[in-house]
């Protein structure tokens, strides 16, 4: 865990962002800011918003109001597709893979999706530059030597690592990973801590993870929220000692 970025201007920010679900407000006047190159960590308890405040940034849901800022540019409101083209990339629930393609053609076409779009007469072994960035992302997350294995024969954590490999295929400015450790054994969790560490160091990555001690050494800055607001915001060591934090949410 370094502060790498902590002094430059946020890659992304959101402004007064709010959901309401009828007159349930899920997300209230939501003032964020995530700086470049930092491991920026959302934690809170269950139905605190973070999935709402997840889905905003990726376009999965329309805020009721409020702004969302990525890069200098204003995505408040745009589709997955649009805010992935943009250069935020997201690892959603194993079920997101197809089990019947091996593990390199998974990788292969998010690659092909950002750089070229879908090209259905182009034979993929002809885009040489799709290949090495498929390549590429695989090293990453350890599954090169599994390409040819069907996405559907890897273990639980594989399949979950696969996931933040298709992520990086679209060569993201920012990474969103939700709960990457969820579901998984102790030593799956371990490998997709360093993991996440390696991949860090030349990414700026925003995680919701419920696993306290993942999230403390992984993380630049966390924010904590509950209902629906922000409680606090702060370092690993000032989040562990917010009393706040600790009354809510951290009660060990």
């Amino acid at each position: 865990m370094t502060n790498r970025g902590a002094a430059s201007t946020p890659i992304l920010k959101t402004e007064l962002l709010s959901v309401r679900f009828g007159g349930l407000a899920a997300l209230s006047d939501v003032n964020f800011a995530v700086a470049r190159d930092n491991v920026h960590a959302i934690i809170g308890p269950n139905g605190a918003g973070k999935s709402t405040f997840f889905n905003c940034l990726t376009g999965v849901l329309r805020p009721s109001s409020g702004r969302i800022m990525f890069d200098g540019d204003n995505i408040t409101g745009l589709l997955s597709n649009a805010i992935s083209q943009k250069g935020i990339a997201r690892s959603y629930q194993i079920t997101n893979i197809l089990p019947n393609a091996t593990v390199f053609e998974n990788v292969r076409i998010a690659a092909q999706s950002r750089r070229h779009g879908w090209n259905m007469f182009a034979h993929h072994s002809t885009l040489t530059d799709i290949n090495r960035r498929a390549e590429s992302a695989l090293d990453s997350v350890g599954l090169l030597g599994k390409a040819k294995d069907l996405a559907a024969n890897l273990s639980h954590g594989e399949q979950r690592n696969l996931e933040i490999g298709i992520a990086l295929a679209t060569e993201p400015k920012l990474l969103c990973l939700d709960e990457p450790t969820a579901g998984m054994s102790q030593a799956e969790t371990d490998e997709t801590r360093e993991l996440v560490k390696r991949i860090a160091n030349n990414l700026t990555i925003l995680i919701v993870e419920h696993d306290m001690q993942v999230v403390m050494e992984l993380a630049d800055r966390i924010t904590v929220l509950n209902y629906g607001t922000i409680l606090a915001e702060g370092t690993p060591a000032e989040i562990q000692e917010n009393p706040r934090v600790l009354e809510v949410y951290l009660k060990t």
